[in-house]
């Protein structure tokens, strides 16, 4: 009986480490960033409202190993440009598209005030594919969700799309890219260097939709 138990024991300690290292599921992951940019922001809000850029510098510590910049560097471009891109245009591109989603993200984050947020259950799809909604409710009860596109890459969930308040970031940049390459010849390289003001336009028709105008 002793030998059983010991055995029973081992057995145990030897698999908790396995059990440990377990990958996260979609909405695990969604749930600990939040979580993570919440207790962050919250500590640090007056010093990220007064200099917006550190906090861009940590929502990507935070937030930038969980996006899949490639592919949605590539949704946005599209097959139609993004086959044309060298190596070098292609990460031009991500290093910006990162930064923009920080920014857009971030300013949005700035205005949340300790109001109540709620990660739901995520919605599978397949092996590869998963959505995980969040509701934000102010402080007047209204709730705006959130989707967050998940994509699993070797065993780890990304994000690879963004839905605010029925708003599709990745459509709406993807939208933006294709008229301002229009309007600049199909030059890659003008479009890819004034991606700042493609998200500008972007946040702007994101207002106008958001407040129904």
């Amino acid at each position: 009986m002793g030998g059983l138990l010991r055995r029973s024991l081992l057995l145990l300690l030897t698999s908790l480490p396995l059990l440990a290292s377990a990958a996260p599921t979609a909405q695990q992951v969604v749930q600990q960033t939040v979580d993570q940019l919440l207790g962050d922001l919250r500590a640090n809000k007056a010093a990220y409202k007064a200099d917006p850029k550190t906090f861009y510098a940590a929502l990507d510590r935070t937030l930038g190993p969980v996006v899949d910049a490639d592919g949605i560097s590539r949704s946005i471009m599209t097959v139609k440009y993004s086959r044309g891109a060298s190596p070098e245009q292609m990460q031009r591109f991500q290093d910006n598209f990162k930064l923009s989603l920080m920014q857009f993200y971030g300013n949005a984050l700035l205005e949340y005030d300790n109001q109540e947020i709620r990660v739901l259950p995520a919605k599978i799809e397949d092996a590869e594919r998963a959505s995980v909604g969040m509701e934000f409710k102010d402080h007047k009860g209204t709730i705006y969700p959130v989707s967050y596109t998940m994509v699993n890459l070797n065993g780890q969930w990304k994000l690879r799309n963004l839905i605010i308040n029925g708003i599709n970031i990745g459509k709406l940049f993807r939208d933006q890219f294709a008229e301002t390459m229009q309007k600049n010849g199909n030059n890659l390289d003008k479009a890819i260097d004034g991606w700042a003001d493609i998200v500008a336009k972007a946040k702007s028709t994101a207002k106008q939709q958001g407040s129904g105008t």
